[in-house]
């Protein structure tokens, strides 16, 4: 018989932790703005990582071992030494984020119990959340080591929705191996002389020194490409191309490609049926159905607002019912599907015109937008951002929760009706209408900082919208409004 007492062992370990008379490490966290004490034989005997730590560190003049972690914030720290010391971690009334970064944590100082949970409650239990910051997840993983099941996750929506990731303005930033892990995927649903382009994107941009024309290349230019590549070029299904995609994309950059290969390519496109030397890839399968990565995800926006919208658009003084809305609403951009980096509206969004805008603010049930009659342009190339003029154009804040009326404010100043974003400026700036309701992330996602705004600085709108300015963005969403028939 085996008599166990872990709840008053680890009891007894936290008040060891808190005991300050006999410790002999300090660890400094927040850039040294924060310290913890500790006990050396407990940290070695819990975490390789300070096992290897402490080995290397010469104890001071008093006999302390000192460790600096400066990336590492004082509250995360708090709960991984009591996971340390006592075995315990309390999440109750911890946000999702906190989760995520204390999993971070756990895995740097090398607590695979610890980390491997969370992670599990994390795909588990806070699917929703990933999904909605999936980019930065998705980066946030693949730079580190460890986080399979986090990988499986990312990669099966990945290769359902590839926009989410290809199309995305950190897109060069992605590491090799998530690249990789990418290319290996049967299931990846993208035409094949697309991820060629995005591969050749993808390898360009990590050698800042090659020539941006093409015709300027040298020999050791490709040579360059082709190392950078070499773990994604076998990955390519060289032979499911067309004569034409073949000729037009893949011939130029044909020097990073073995001769062999590129003999066996070009027997191919004539001759399909004779053998060749090089391995033939299957075509990637193509699935017969999709579901959205969140299911039956409601719009921002329900019939009562398209209504009233409605009615704003044709300056009614009454509300359409909304039976009789004269108009659709065409979803084209979902922020928690096709990503929540600005650069993602101006690819999506270019070219749309009649448009509205609708973004839920964080941590409330507001609905703020704005209704553009112009088509949004990504193509303008100026040195700063410039205005598009219209008459027409307003933002609003809509009825819902604890606002009892929305909230309607016409441009009273056209010719500052709509921001021009410069290209330079898109992977910052999303759409701006006037100054009175903008939409801005200097961390390419508007849910990650809290720098969209709504005021009435340049009073180019008839009155603002929301009483506090900035705010980040938990999901925004684009409707083209259309006729009819």
């Amino acid at each position: 018989m085996s008599l166990k007492f872990f709840e008053k062992l680890s009891q007894n370990f936290i008040e060891l932790l808190h005991d300050k008379d006999d410790y002999n490490v300090i660890i400094q966290v927040e850039n040294k703005e924060k310290s913890f004490t500790a006990h050396s034989n407990v940290l070695k005997f819990r975490s390789s990582y300070f096992s290897k730590e402490l080995e290397n560190i010469q104890p001071n003049e008093n006999n302390i071992k000192i460790i600096t972690k400066s990336n590492i914030s004082a509250q995360i720290f708090d709960f991984i030494l009591k996971y340390i010391y006592g075995g315990t971690v309390n999440l109750e009334n911890v946000e999702t984020r906190f989760i995520f970064d204390l999993m971070l944590a756990a895995n740097e100082f090398e607590l695979t119990e610890l980390f491997k949970d969370l992670e599990t409650i994390l795909i588990e239990d806070k699917a929703s959340w990933l999904k909605t910051r999936f980019s930065f997840v998705y980066h946030t993983v693949f730079d580190k080591e460890n986080f399979k099941n986090l990988e499986k996750f990312c990669n099966d929506i990945v290769v359902k929705y590839p926009n989410l990731i290809f199309d995305g303005s950190d897109f060069t930033s992605l590491s090799e191996s998530a690249l990789v892990s990418l290319l290996k995927r049967d299931d990846l649903q993208m035409k094949e002389i697309k991820i060629w382009d995005y591969v050749i994107k993808w390898g360009v941009a990590q050698n800042t020194t090659l020539p941006t024309n093409l015709k300027e290349w040298t020999k050791d230019n490709f040579l360059t490409l082709k190392t950078t590549l070499k773990q994604c070029l076998p990955l390519i299904r060289y032979f499911h191309f067309s004569v034409d995609e073949v000729l037009n994309s893949i011939k130029p950059y044909k020097k990073i490609i073995d001769k062999q290969l590129w003999e066996d390519i070009n027997q191919h496109l004539v001759t399909p049926k004779r053998p060749v030397k090089s391995i033939i890839l299957p075509a990637r399968s193509v699935l017969v159905t999709e579901l959205p990565p969140r299911i039956n995800e409601p719009n921002i926006i329900s019939e009562d607002h398209a209504a009233e919208i409605s009615s704003w658009i044709d300056r009614k003084t009454t509300t359409y019912s909304i039976t009789n809305i004269p108009y659709k609403f065409e979803l084209v951009l979902r922020g928690t599907k096709d990503g929540l980096a600005p650069q993602t509206f101006w690819n999506i969004c270019h070219g749309h015109a009649r448009t509205v805008v609708v973004a839920k603010v964080k941590g409330t049930d507001e609905i703020i937008g704005g209704y553009n009659p112009l088509a949004w342009d990504n193509t303008y190339n100026g040195e700063v951002n410039d205005w598009m003029k219209t008459k027409d154009s307003f933002i609003f804040s809509l009825k819902n929760g604890n606002l009892q009326n929305s909230i309607l404010s016409r441009v009273i100043k056209p010719q500052y009706a709509i921001l021009l974003v410069c290209k330079r400026n898109q992977k910052v700036c999303g759409p701006y209408f006037g100054f009175c309701f903008c939409m801005y992330s200097s961390k390419s996602n508007f849910n990650l900082d809290d720098l969209s705004f709504c005021n009435n600085t340049n009073n180019s709108y008839e009155k603002p919208i929301r009483t506090s300015g900035f705010f980040s963005i938990d999901n925004y969403e684009v409707f083209k409004v259309v006729q009819k028939s």
